[in-house]
């Protein structure tokens, strides 16, 4: 972070290289919440209903989590931050399932620092990595500040925490502040610009601020047309609202 907020517009260049991760119900029981899972259930996307509340975070760590994503992407002028399109829900439901226990990923020995190019190197899993970091910048605060957390400081001193976690220059108790920021960013990323269907992007803001057409069967008529702002709102996985019958 080289500026107190990170930009809309550093954000969205970033935004055309993500790829969201599948979403499906988690297989044992997280931080106490029981998610009923099906032997052999495929990791199919399944509409998230962030009305049923937090399924994987504790509420201070949802508590970090909606904080933390406020500040990457802020709602301004030009539309919905992170929160209000229901970022910490895609990563709560992210986490629970599949890609938080790493299920795709190898995850075994022999363990030794890794290299900038050769991606996650921590034997955490994802979610693992995130309980045990927002636990250990909890704590750092509290060390710093003398009592309270992160998600209780003001947004400039979050700000400021948060760009040195992106440098590495917290010391957290056994995770790398600047690897868990990189993780945070790119998953507030994929939040942000994933299909509805996963429980972020919600009311498909974040296409809408970039112009992209979504999951529309057809865009051919459009191709040649250069220069020229697409004019059809955003289409996501289940279609849209106004086009399901009561």
């Amino acid at each position: 972070m080289d500026e107190p907020r990170l930009s809309r517009r550093r954000l969205l260049t970033a935004g055309a290289a993500i790829t969201a991760v599948p979403v499906a119900a988690a297989a044992a029981t997280f931080g106490g919440r029981d998610v009923p899972f099906k032997e052999g259930q495929a990791n199919a996307p399944a509409a998230m209903d962030d009305t049923t509340g937090w399924i994987w975070f504790t509420d201070e760590e949802a508590a970090f989590i909606s904080a933390a994503v406020a500040r990457l992407i802020p709602a301004d002028d030009l539309g919905p931050g992170a929160v209000e399109a229901g970022v910490p829900t895609f990563i709560d439901r992210q986490l629970a399932g599949p890609y938080g226990r790493g299920e795709r990923w190898y995850m075994q020995g022999p363990w030794g620092p890794g290299l900038p190019t050769q991606g996650y190197q921590t034997r955490l899993t994802p979610a693992g990595l995130y309980r045990a970091a927002i636990k250990a910048i909890d704590a750092a605060v509290m060390r710093e500040s003398r009592g309270g957390s992160f998600a209780k400081l003001a947004a400039a001193d979050q700000d400021t925490f948060l760009q040195r976690l992106e440098k590495g220059d917290v010391a957290l108790d056994g995770i790398d502040a600047k690897g868990f920021f990189a993780q945070l960013l790119q998953n507030t990323c994929e939040g942000f610009w994933s299909d509805p269907i996963y429980g972020g992007n919600r009311d498909m803001a974040g296409w809408k601020l970039i112009g992209f057409p979504g999951a529309r069967y057809d865009n051919s008529e459009f191709v040649t047309q250069y220069g020229q702002a697409y004019p059809l709102p955003p289409v996501g996985l289940k279609g849209r609202v106004e086009w399901i019958r009561s």
